[in-house]
């Protein structure tokens, strides 16, 4: 089977290409022969294949949007934070146009290659319309839809991290080169109609040889993406007033004015298609949760399983998921055979453990308080650094200890379609009505094994919109930490500063072992299991705080350590705390990553911040 990011023609490397400046230059249509390449299926497959190209780019997705878009929120952060070094600064809503933000703003960075991949879906869109014999082609259609997918959610993606940018719909052109931001509703819709058309295109998963695979779009992953742009598009943001993106304008925080992205228009035909997806997409969730992470952490995790809908599809030496985001992994050992530590990057916010409840698998799935050390030994982390018990360098084979993995990393799940579905149908009835609390039910029984009564009379107790709307907030934070949709999540629901003034409470609590951590011990005791590879944690729990019967090896002072400012790595001082956000006024300026430097200065004037920014 083709490898579709080492695979990419040479013509469709020539038909899009940027600028030694991060700009597109434009190129002449016919010089490149387009309706050669598409009007032969193979040829167009591979101009394709050169969208793909692009995620797995040095500066791209690979190593710079997904090892920092998404944190700090009140269930994940950057475990390595000092205040007033910039690269904590990007987590903490202090990201500025230059110094340390270098890393996402060189002339090739992320923002550059991510307007490159759109530049090439442009070309492969304009070409496949105009040769492809689209109406007559199932093969042809699939590439149409598969290319409008694609412009989508790095359409999608761009406008999460920045807000405003450029609106690129065509092939740039002469006098395209140099663009304002516009404004995003403009993007919204495009990306919005392009879904819908691509639906119509894409077979579901599983059904063919291009669906059967998780690293190419499906007509499911195209329901869902138009299900997450609708809710975006339609709730909250930080926005410029209108006609002023790209001004300077210090915006505020509101729903957009276009009355074609009001709720009551977007939720109806997202909720068709969601249903569409749930009633005819043969998806399903994984009954073990954990095997289903533990195979993810694997590099061959492309073949369809019913529950993964898309993943970044990087090469199984490219990416840097796990490296950043597994369970931290001491240099020189076992599973980390490199010179460097890896892994730990960020994780769960500490206080968010005690969120689960403790006959919820997805706790210990998902918060690690553990570590592999120095002895080759699983040993706690830390009360004040958690890490992603979803992402295991231990489960990643053949990993040789340097910055690339191979993890493909999962842009959506099926999981997230149900619960989509729950909440435009809880806001649309005005209530939870059966399907909405069914689709709810279906993600929690699967939390719930042999206590699934537990998950029914949990679903079944919420009888108001409101009291079905908080257990949607709740369940998507329990369901997808460390998968990166919560801060998306939070903005759109204007939630952003709240929670993560409501964590700051939570984290001194647990810090001073007041309020809900009151009964937490001094100490804590652990058993390493070194035939199983596995830790247990005695002392976690309320309640556990004597010494348990058996041969435990003793951590004394485990939380009253957590004060100590100099304990850089486990400490949970004031500092630590207030650096969930470090911006001394009005952070909500700051939920976007500025446009950074080298961009403005090669725009010729073009591009300008707004926000607090300028």
């Amino acid at each position: 089977m083709k490898k579709i990011f080492y695979t990419v023609c040479m013509a469709m490397l020539a038909l899009a290409a940027a600028s030694c400046e991060g700009l597109l230059k434009p190129e002449s249509k016919s010089s490149f022969q387009e309706e050669t390449i598409f009007s032969n299926y193979n040829l167009a497959e591979s101009a394709v294949y050169g969208i793909y190209d692009v995620f797995a780019k040095d500066k791209s997705y690979r190593n710079r949007f997904l090892t920092w878009y998404g944190f700090n929120t009140d269930i994940e952060w950057y475990n390595s934070f000092t205040h007033g070094d910039m690269k904590s600064d990007i987590a903490t809503y202090e990201c500025s146009t230059s110094g340390q933000t270098n890393t996402l703003n060189e002339n090739d960075g992320c923002y550059s290659l991510m307007f490159l991949a759109v530049e090439r879906a442009n070309v492969a869109i304009r070409g496949l319309r105009e040769y492809g014999d689209v109406k007559n082609s199932a093969g042809m259609a699939y590439l149409l839809g598969e290319a409008l997918t694609l412009r989508a959610m790095l359409y999608y993606d761009l406008v999460k991290a920045w807000g405003d940018v450029p609106a690129r719909f065509s092939p740039t052109e002469e006098k395209t080169i140099y663009v304002p931001r516009s404004n995003r509703d403009v993007i919204y819709k495009q990306i919005l109609a392009d879904l819908e058309e691509a639906v119509g295109y894409l077979p579901y998963p599983g059904k063919d040889s291009r669906t059967m695979r998780t690293d190419r779009v499906n007509k499911v992953f195209a329901e869902g993406l138009y299900a997450r742009v609708a809710l975006a598009a339609s709730g909250f943001a930080m926005r410029p007033d209108d006609d002023k993106q790209g001004t300077g304008n210090l915006g505020s925080i509101r729903l957009s004015n276009d009355p074609a992205l009001a709720k009551a228009v977007l939720y109806p035909k997202a909720l068709n298609l969601l249903k569409d997806a749930i009633e005819h997409g043969g998806c399903r969730l994984d009954a073990d949760y954990a095997a289903y992470w533990k195979r993810q952490s694997a590099k061959q995790n492309l073949s369809w399983d019913g529950e993964t809908l898309f993943v970044i599809p990087n090469g199984d030496s490219r990416g840097r998921w796990n490296t950043d985001f597994a369970v931290r992994c001491s240099k020189g050992t076992r599973y980390n055979p490199g010179s460097s530590d890896r892994g730990g990057s960020a994780g769960p916010v500490p206080s968010f453990y005690w969120k689960y409840d403790a006959r919820d698998i997805r706790r210990d799935n998902t918060c690690a308080n553990y570590k592999w050390d120095e002895n080759d030994e699983l040993a706690p982390a830390g009360i004040g650094t958690w890490y992603f018990a979803k992402y295991r360098l231990d489960y990643t084979p053949g990993y040789t200890g340097g910055t690339d993995d191979g993890v493909k990393p999962v842009v959506m799940r099926y999981s997230d379609v149900l619960l989509m579905a729950a909440e435009i149908q809880n806001e649309l009835n005005n209530g939870p009505d059966a399907d909405a609390k069914a689709w709810l039910l279906e993600v929690r029984k699967r939390a719930f094994p042999g206590n699934e009564d537990v998950a029914t009379a949990y679903v079944n107790g919420l009888g108001t919109k409101a009291a079905f709307f908080g257990a949607i907030v709740d369940e998507r934070a329990l369901e997808f930490c460390g998968e990166f949709l919560r801060k998306a999540d939070l903005i759109r629901w204007n939630m952003l500063k709240s929670k993560l003034d409501a964590v700051k409470v939570e984290l001194a609590a647990l810090r001073d072992r007041t309020g809900a951590f009151s009964t937490l011990p001094e100490d804590i005791y652990y058993k390493y299991d070194d035939a199983a590879e596995t830790i247990t944690i005695w002392g976690l729990n309320p309640g556990e705080t004597t010494k348990p019967a058996g041969s435990w090896e003793k951590k004394a002072g485990y939380y009253a350590k957590v004060k100590d400012e100099s304990n850089k790595d486990t400490g949970l001082y004031q500092a630590r705390i207030d650096g969930i956000y470090t911006t001394a006024e009005k952070m909500e300026w700051y939920m976007y990553w500025p446009i950074f430097s080298s961009q403005i200065s090669s725009s010729m004037g073009s591009l300008v911040n707004d926000y607090y920014y300028e």
